[in-house]
């Protein structure tokens, strides 16, 4: 069964989130996630990653990257002050969700990509993984 990255790391995150707390901070005192260049784009590589594994019959998600990308990414988040309340929030935007849904089709019609052409999905898998792309390293040709 494929399971599409950005639920899977999404999954992870909710789990790790609720297994402890990290460091207390006053909310006023941080920036918004959406403003964390690392956040942001971590998770942004994680959502063209999965359009390009659903659309291309021959590159499939390395989970268990997805698993520790996921758990490193929790960490970074925590230890930069922000509890697992406001790091769920940010997940659950449905605002942040339009906007990584528009960065990511952006992304990938910058790159060459067409809604209508799988194998313009995998050239561009093929492409971040040749690259050692954070979506790359989150992918692999099963051909």
């Amino acid at each position: 069964m494929r399971r599409p990255i950005r639920h899977i790391a999404g999954a992870v995150l909710a789990t790790l989130l609720g297994a402890g707390a990290g460091p207390a901070a006053a909310s006023q005192d941080l920036p918004p996630l959406t403003e964390n260049d690392h956040v942001w784009n971590s998770l942004l590589s994680a959502s063209v990653g999965d359009a390009i594994q659903r659309k291309c019959p021959t590159i499939s998600p390395r989970l268990f990257r997805a698993f520790r990308a996921a758990k490193d990414l929790e960490r970074h988040a925590l230890s930069l002050g922000y509890n697992p309340a406001q790091i769920e929030a940010f997940l659950d935007s449905s605002a942040n969700k339009v906007r990584m849904k528009a960065e990511r089709d952006a992304y990938l019609a910058a790159n060459g990509v067409s809604k209508d052409d799988p194998e313009s999905y995998c050239r561009l898998g093929r492409e971040e993984i040749a690259r050692n792309t954070l979506t790359g390293s989150l992918l692999r040709e099963t051909r």
